[in-house]
């Protein structure tokens, strides 16, 4: 059975940098594409960043796209997300999630809170 468990949130200003990783457990984790989802509050859950199995293939929101880099270290599974210069909007629940694809999530951690105050 797989598991994922998000840390790595947190307060910070506006243009700040936060890097949040995602333990994850389970013997599909490794051939699974892997990513970051956030909800805001009020607002629907959001894509922010894919990495496939073998991390050399990565997709971003156009929102996020230029200041944030996934990763995935491959020897435990875990994806990283680097987010720079944040912003206000980047405020959100930030959630893991694996699955055989982006459109098929078959796993959901249960997300670090990012603020970041302006």
């Amino acid at each position: 059975q797989e598991h994922l468990v998000a840390s790595g949130g947190g307060l910070v200003q506006a243009g700040g940098s936060l890097r949040l990783s995602c333990a994850a457990s389970g013997r599909t984790m490794s051939s699974y594409v892997m990513g970051w989802f956030r909800q805001a509050p009020g607002k629907e859950r959001e894509f922010v960043a894919a990495v496939n199995w073998s991390g050399d293939i990565t997709t971003y929101a156009d929102s996020v796209k230029g200041r944030c880099t996934i990763s995935r270290h491959n020897a435990n599974n875990t994806p990283y997300l680097q987010m720079n210069s944040l912003k206000p909007e980047d405020t959100a629940v930030y959630l893991c999630a694996a699955g055989p694809s982006i459109l098929t999530i078959r796993s959901w951690g249960q997300g670090t809170q990012v603020t970041v105050s302006s």
